[in-house]
């Protein structure tokens, strides 16, 4: 926080550039993890999802959805907030964020956890790679929105 903007609200206490970067990842994760369960629920995927922690409920599935969502928030914000300058560029970071946890999620981690083949690229992993960009871009735009929000 500048001087005069401390001046200017006595009393206030800034976040400081780390809890930007955490406020930035939890709120852009959340924001894509919300748009990118609504269509994982539309192609029942969520029991899926929460089988990885022994469930078969769409709730606990969208709730370790949700969860995810912010924990990859945080890894796009954290290291990379300075990559999030501008909302052009912050598109095309996100899209390639969304690609990169396309290929980690559903193609090797969520197989290996369900003892499935790994690589498995079918109609619906096609389906989640647009869930993944949509996620990324929604990601990454509303980062960068907190990061000059909170600046």
């Amino acid at each position: 926080m500048s001087q005069s903007h401390a001046a200017a609200y006595p009393g206030r206490v800034g976040l400081g550039a780390f809890g930007r970067r955490l406020l930035a990842g939890a709120l852009g994760g959340l924001a894509g993890g919300l748009v990118f369960g609504v269509l994982m629920a539309m192609v029942g995927i969520l029991p899926m999802v929460a089988a990885m922690v022994g469930s078969s409920s769409l709730w606990v599935g969208f709730g370790v959805h949700l969860v995810i969502s912010v924990l990859i928030g945080w890894g796009l914000t954290v290291p990379f907030a300075r990559l999030l300058s501008g909302y052009g560029r912050a598109v095309l970071v996100g899209l390639a964020y969304g690609v990169v946890w396309w290929v980690l999620g559903p193609l090797v981690i969520m197989p290996a956890i369900l003892g499935m083949p790994l690589f498995m690229v079918d109609g619906t992993n096609l389906m989640s790679l647009l869930g993944h960009l949509a996620y990324g871009a929604i990601l990454a735009l509303t980062a960068t929105r907190v990061l000059k929000s909170h600046a």
